[in-house]
């Protein structure tokens, strides 16, 4: 759109059905690279990808004509359809339903970008579960436990 100008960074967080670790530390960096050029064919920019083997971190620049609903629904399917015909998850994979969102400034996209880029140190302290329902409080969302994730307790 002519005339049309923006500044939408948006943090994705979603995770393995049932929260199971399934992404193989051996497979993991040729999943982010099919993610990566999911968001590019959509036209958006790819500010950061990393996450842990039950969870995916996703920072993107996004335009005003994306719908990020569809943009998630779109990576789920592609990557979950690719991580079955690479036979990379013998144990068979799925995303689990839902996702979080994030909006963040200018400024804080440095900050961002290193959070998700450091996930395997950050997570030595913190359980995913934990750092979500974080997010959720920290940005003042409203929530229901049993519209959560289904939490796999160990």
């Amino acid at each position: 759109m002519a005339n049309t100008y923006s500044q939408i960074y948006i943090q994705i967080v979603f995770a393995v059905q049932n929260r199971t670790s399934l992404i193989g530390h051996s497979w993991e960096e040729e999943l982010y690279k099919y993610i990566t050029g999911i968001i590019t064919n959509k036209d958006q920019k790819l500010l950061a990808i990393n996450g842990m083997p039950d969870h995916i971190h996703i920072f993107i620049g996004m335009k005003p004509t994306c719908c990020l609903s569809d943009l998630v629904r779109e990576i789920k399917k592609a990557s979950n359809s690719f991580i079955k015909e690479s036979h990379f998850c013998p144990l068979g994979f799925n995303w689990q339903d839902g996702f979080g969102a994030f909006s963040y400034s200018h400024s804080q996209l440095d900050s961002v970008i290193g959070y998700i880029q450091n996930q395997k140190i950050h997570h030595q302290k913190k359980t995913f579960k934990e750092e979500y329902l974080g997010f959720l409080e920290k940005f003042n969302i409203e929530f229901k436990n049993e519209y959560l994730f289904e939490w796999f307790e160990d």
